[in-house]
Formats: structure tokens, sequence, C-alpha cells
């Protein structure tokens, strides 16, 4: 599913770090070594039909690599 986050993320929260990620050799073959961590917080999505939408999202991150990989996980309310 394709979306946009609108504006910041707030309540991000560290899942799982280093070798405590399931996905690690994949991402590291796929975007490099660095410090990865699996990250989750709270956007405003916009998906592709244009509705707007509140939601808990999921990403890896890594230093100097940046964020990757983002997913929704789960809608928190309604269409706005």
């Amino acid at each position: 599913m394709f979306f946009q986050t609108v504006g910041a993320i707030h309540n991000v929260e560290t899942i799982a770090a280093g070798a405590g990620i399931r996905e690690i050799g994949r991402l590291r073959r796929k975007h490099g070594d660095g410090r990865w961590r699996k990250l989750k917080g709270i956007a405003l999505v916009r998906l592709e039909d244009g509705s707007l939408h509140k939601a808990e999202i999921h990403w890896y991150e890594a230093h100097g690599i940046g964020r990757r990989e983002f997913k929704i996980k789960r809608f928190l309310d309604e269409e706005r």
C-alpha cells in the first residue's frame, strides 16, 4: 500500500536493535551496514485515494543511511 506521512511522527519507540531484528541480514545486504533499529510511531498518513488517517507505522532506521521500509501496522481512527 502506497502512503505518505503528513507532518511529524509522534510517540516514537524502538522495538528492536542490532541482532534483535529478524531481518538484519536482508537490511544489510539491501541498504548497507549500519546500526539498524526497528521503530514504531504514530503519524497522519495520506493514502493513494487521498484520504487522511491516523496510523501506527513501523520502519527501519540506521545512522548515515536513514529511514527505510515504512509500513502501516494499524489505523487508529476514522477517515478525516
